[in-house]
């Protein structure tokens, strides 16, 4: 079985090639084609005021954060490109390709996230919670939206009240500020964090808890309400659990 998943590897075809867009830059994987957006670090406010709307306990204190430069997948990973690096497809609904990979573990992520590397030669991995919310918050182009790109959940984020009762395709919704899709709602998105309490100090890149039992997700799914996809919005899961609202999305 090495041997042969071996063999396969060098029949894939690697590409990496820029795009019109200097901030966005392609990778295609055995015929599989994905965006990774650069997004330029700052400073930004972390989590939320105790008497912000929905806001729960473990969102508070809010606290500035630094991050430095780093990309960001424009979508999720798809069931597509999960086949590609993998081989299969854990995922509930499979209808489409172009739904985002779910019933995945933090686990398997990882496992994704290694033969990725070795296919491509780069060094994609999970987001830590601090990039995924400030690029969740817009980044240095935010405007200071509720959502994920918008003060109307509807217009970029698949939640209990629109999507049905299901996941949905990438990229049908409009993007946030910094041309990234879905990150309200949709399927909770690992990162590579434990969950952990804020402390109301500055940080400089910071990478979460030392150690934990659970690992961060982040940005609600289809099945929640509308306060739970707000990007400063936390919740965990253990490592190796997870379900049919559980996907994940690539940072390098």
């Amino acid at each position: 079985m090495v041997k042969y998943y071996f063999s396969l590897l060098l029949l894939v075809l690697v590409s990496c090639s820029g795009n019109k867009d200097v901030n966005v830059k392609e990778y295609t994987v055995n015929g599989v084609t994905f965006k990774m957006i650069a997004v330029e670090g700052g400073t930004f406010v972390m989590g939320s005021a105790e008497n912000a709307p929905g806001a729960e306990s473990d969102e508070y204190p809010a606290h500035k954060v630094t991050v430095g430069n780093f990309n960001l997948a424009e979508t999720e990973v798809t069931q597509e490109l999960w086949m590609a690096v993998m081989g299969n497809n854990p995922s509930g609904y499979t209808d489409d390709a172009q739904l985002p990979v779910e019933s995945v573990t933090w686990v398997d992520c990882q496992q994704f996230i290694s033969k990725l590397n070795e296919i491509t030669g780069d060094s994609f991995r999970l987001p830590t919670e601090a990039e995924w919310e400030y690029a969740a918050k817009g980044g240095n182009r935010s405007k200071g939206y509720l959502y994920c790109g918008s003060d109307t959940l509807a217009n970029v984020g698949w939640y209990k009240d629109n999507a049905e009762e299901r996941p949905h395709k990438v990229k049908l919704l409009a993007p946030n500020e910094l041309g990234l899709y879905d990150m309200s709602g949709n399927i909770w998105e690992w990162c590579s964090d434990w969950h952990g309490n804020y402390t109301a100090e500055d940080a400089v890149d910071p990478q979460g808890a030392a150690e934990g039992k659970t690992r961060v997700v982040r940005g609600g799914s289809w099945l929640v309400d509308a306060a739970i996809c707000r990007p400063a919005d936390r919740s965990s899961g253990a490592p190796r659990g997870g379900g049919c609202i559980v996907g994940l999305r690539l940072a390098l």
